[in-house]
């Protein structure tokens, strides 16, 4: 039996010198299908916001610009790249064309801030309202990182043999199809995560598994997982 809801992402956001504030969250909410919520305050970057909660990214001015490239990010579905770059999104990495194994079966693409995500084409017909597909994770190890969080949930760590990645599907509260966690990555872990994601649960019951404590704050508690990936859990209702 898991010990957590999924809540909401959380994105970090630090625009560059004359850029529009809620340039990073009208992408977002545009690419993943929800409402971007503009603040009463100018300096605010607002909030996307989707039928659902789990579906919500809550946008988080923070002082330091990105720096680094993502660790977690979320991998997207549309209609055509032209859709996203439409949205002020860039192309890093086309899909590959070739039949052979060694192609990417995704468009590696960067939001308005230089975000890293992965775009994934499919058919119109195909395309659902919530657009935001997997949440995916850089590892040290994904076997052992996969195998906490499925537990944290409930659920059941899944593979698919000689594929460097887990993942983990049906997630109380998350509207995703899965969350994915990859160790074929050369980069270790060197700042904070410029995405997080906020849950209900207990505190204590993280701890017991081995998360700890980076910070208390007046509503939530921001946690690592035995990666160091940070982490907000919010009282259960």
């Amino acid at each position: 039996m898991g010990i957590a809801t999924f809540k909401e992402l959380c994105l970090d956001t630090h625009p560059a010198e004359g850029q529009d504030v809620n340039a990073l969250g009208r992408f977002w909410a545009a690419a993943t299908g929800c409402d971007f919520v503009a603040a009463s305050s100018p300096a605010d970057p607002g909030d996307v916001v989707g039928a659902e909660e789990g579906m919500g990214i809550a946008l988080c001015p923070v002082p330091e610009p990105r720096t680094v490239k993502h660790r977690v990010h979320v991998d997207v579905v549309t209609d055509e790249i032209a859709t996203l770059t439409g949205l002020g999104a860039t192309v890093l990495r086309p899909q590959d064309t070739g039949l052979d194994e060694s192609g990417i079966r995704w468009t590696v693409m960067a939001d308005p801030e230089g975000g890293e995500f992965c775009a994934f084409l499919r058919e119109p017909e195909e395309l659902g309202a919530y657009r935001a597909m997997e949440l995916c994770v850089d590892s040290v190890d994904a076997d052992a990182i996969g195998g906490w969080w499925a537990e944290v949930f409930g659920v059941e760590l899944r593979s698919e043999p000689g594929k460097p990645w887990k993942w983990i599907e049906h997630i109380p509260g998350m509207p995703m199809e899965a969350w994915v966690f990859d160790d074929d990555i050369p980069e270790p872990k060197t700042v904070k995560n410029r995405w997080h994601w906020d849950l209900y649960g207990e505190v204590d019951d993280f701890l017991e598994r081995g998360a700890t404590v980076l910070w208390e704050m007046p509503r939530w508690t921001v946690l690592a997982d035995p990666e160091g990936n940070e982490f907000c859990v919010f009282p259960v209702h």
